[in-house]
Parts: structure tokens; C-alpha cells; sequence
């Protein structure tokens, strides 16, 4: 019985975000109506079945959309609906007799989410392109990296998901506000290169603010010895994020440097490159294990870099939950938390 209990989602099938954000909705209690087309007797690599954790807590209808009876039946659903999201390329939807306009005839309150890369406007609408095409040109890639060397983003989190799918739901959840207020729906066009690129209003801020120059490896969250990752003598990574003054002292302390003088400019650039060099160096002398029992229980602002697998045995994400195997699939529980009405992870529909 999640804070979303009572609302009813149809949801046109799709790959990426859009899907995500159905999960999203019903992790948090919709009704998600999953229109999906008939099986094919093609195998589809891309059909994961009792694996598609995005596909959990919903409900699978298979409809041929080609077909007019289809189209009805989607209507029908349509009629009573508080949210559509859709993941086509635009026109594909008015071209199936299911467009904002039909739909609104049915039903004025609707509100209809789209999914796009590019947006349902603009000279690229009609091109396709994955989530590293779009953070790429959204300038989201940017600052990924260490300068000279390619920018890299972990897959489909910066564009699919941060910049689409939470935008879409953000979307869709704030007109339903409106709907329900003014008896009105309307249309919510979220496209993964308007999210990423408004992902980067915090960096452009330090931009702004002389922090974060174009220049990679220069600025205040890419350039810094104290903001950074660092290889151990295992192979493992050690994340380091010692930004303010007080975590800063407590790094120095631990490792023994509090009274070198060469770490006592933390934010002046030209320091930066010999120090990095230097914890380089240190925590390569040891493993990953030395390093976070030294730092344990501090605020030096230090964490190794885990898989999900090893993240799901860590101390402090087991005793919150963050994972969980639900009949057999290792997942990552619903997020966030609500003290009245917990969101739930539902059972995976099958193929």
C-alpha cells in the first residue's frame, strides 16, 4: 500500500528508461498495466523475462497494437487512467491511433508521458540514439574522466535513468498534481538530453563560481588529490571525498600527514598533480582492507569501491536492505523510504 495506491498507470512497452519509470511508479504502489506485444516465435535476445527487474510489481497485457481491437482495449484501460508513459519515437503512438489527442478525448484528466532521447521536437527527434549519444551531446560526459583520457559514465545511469526515467516520473507525478486539481491533463515531454543536461545545473553553478573550469581534471570535484579514486596494492579502489576542512584534518591525521607541508594548500591547483602522485603512491602500498580499517569509523570521507555484489554485504547497506533476492533475482530495493506508506517490490510478471 505504497503512497501511490489508487493511481493506475498504462504503460506502452518499450526498452530503456521508460520502463524504469514504471517500476518506479509501482514500487511505490500505482497499478501498472504493462501493454506488451505477443510473444514472438523469434527469440529476442533483449527479452529478459523473470529477469526484467524494471517489469516487477506490474501487470502484462499482451496486445498486437496493429489490431483495432487492441487499440479499444487500450482505450478502455485509458478511460479510467490517471498516467501513460510511452517510450516510441515520436509520431509512432499517433500513428497507432493512441496519440494525446484520441487519448484526451477519452479522457480529460490523462496524463501522458513521453520518453524520448532527443524530445518530440527539434532537428534530432526523429534520429535514433542510446544513453551515451545523449549524455554525450547534453554535455553530461563532460567532466567524466581524468584529462586525457576518453570520458566515461557508468552505463545508462547518467542518461536512461538519472536524466530519463526519474524525469519522466518527476514529470508525470507533478501534472498528476495538476490533473487532479484542475481537471486537466496534459502532455509531459521528457527527453533524456533535457534531464542530463539539467543534471549539470549544480556543476555549472561551481562553474559559475569560478570552481569547476571547462578544463578537465582542473576543477574543484575533478582536479583535487582529496576528491578522487585511488588504486590499492590489492587491485581494489579507494574512494576519497575529504572536501571540507574538518574531513580534510582527519584524512591528513590518518595517514600520517598532518604536519607535511606540502598538504597544507588543499585548494590551490598547482599542488594538486604532486599530490595526487603521492596518495597514488601510499595507498598502493597496502590493501584495499588496511586502508578502511584505518579509516573506520572516522569522517575522512573514505569508501571502497564496490560492486552490487559486495555492496550487498557491506555492514551498513545489509542492515538498511538496499539489495535483496527476491525468487532467485538480485535486485536493489525500492527507493526512497516512506514511514507510512513503504513502497514495496512486486513479483515480475512472466514472459
Amino acid at each position: 500500500m505504497g503512497p501511490l495506491h489508487g493511481v493506475k498507470v498504462v504503460e506502452i512497452a518499450g526498452l530503456g528508461p521508460a520502463p524504469f519509470c514504471g517500476m518506479l511508479l509501482a514500487d511505490m504502489g500505482a497499478q501498472v498495466i504493462l501493454i506488451d506485444r505477443p510473444v514472438s516465435p523469434v527469440p529476442d535476445p533483449l527479452a529478459l523475462g523473470k529477469a526484467a527487474i524494471f517489469n516487477r510489481g506490474k501487470q502484462l497485457l499482451r496486445l498486437d497494437l496493429k489490431q483495432p481491437e487492441a487499440i479499444a482495449t487500450v482505450l478502455d484501460h485509458l478511460a479510467d487512467a490517471d498516467i501513460l508513459i510511452e517510450g516510441m519515437r515520436p509520431g509512432v503512438m499517433e500513428r497507432l491511433g493512441l496519440g494525446p489527442d484520441i487519448c484526451h478525448v477519452r479522457n480529460p484528466k490523462l496524463v501522458y508521458g513521453r520518453m524520448t532521447g532527443w524530445g518530440q521536437t527539434g532537428p534530432l527527434a526523429q534520429h535514433a540514439g542510446h544513453d551515451i549519444n545523449f549524455a554525450a551531446l547534453s554535455g553530461a560526459q563532460w567532466f567524466a574522466g581524468a584529462p586525457g583520457d576518453a570520458p566515461l559514465v557508468p552505463p545508462t545511469l547518467v542518461g536512461d535513468l538519472g536524466g530519463g526515467a526519474l524525469y519522466l516520473a518527476m514529470g508525470v507525478l507533478a501534472a498528476l498534481l495538476h490533473a487532479r486539481q484542475s481537471g486537466q491533463g496534459q502532455v509531459v515531454d521528457a527527453a533524456i538530453v533535457d534531464g542530463s543536461a539539467n543534471l549539470m545545473n549544480l556543476l555549472l553553478s561551481l562553474h559559475a563560481g569560478g570552481l569547476q573550469p571547462m578544463q578537465r581534471g582542473t576543477g574543484l570535484l575533478d582536479g583535487p588529490h582529496w576528491y578522487g579514486v585511488y588504486r590499492c596494492a590489492c587491485g581494489g579502489w579507494l574512494s576519497v571525498g575529504a572536501l571540507e576542512a574538518p574531513f580534510y584534518a582527519i584524512f591528513l591525521n590518518k595517514l600520517g600527514l598532518a604536519d607535511d607541508h606540502a598538504f597544507k594548500r588543499p585548494f590551490d591547483p598547482r599542488t594538486w598533480p604532486e599530490l595526487r602522485q603521492r596518495l597514488s603512491s601510499l595507498f598502493a602500498s597496502h590493501p584495499r582492507t588496511h586502508w578502511m580499517s584505518l579509516f573506520d569509523g572516522t569522517d575522512a570521507c573514505v569508501a571502497p569501491v564496490l560492486s552490487p555484489l559486495e555492496s550487498a554485504a557491506h555492514p551498513h547497506l545489509g542492515a538498511r536492505g538496499v539489495y535483496q533476492t527476491i525468487d532467485g533475482v538480485f535486485q536493489a530495493a525500492p527507493a526512497p523510504r516512506f514511514s507510512l506508506t513503504p513502497a514495496q517490490a512486486g513479483p515480475i510478471p512472466a514472459a
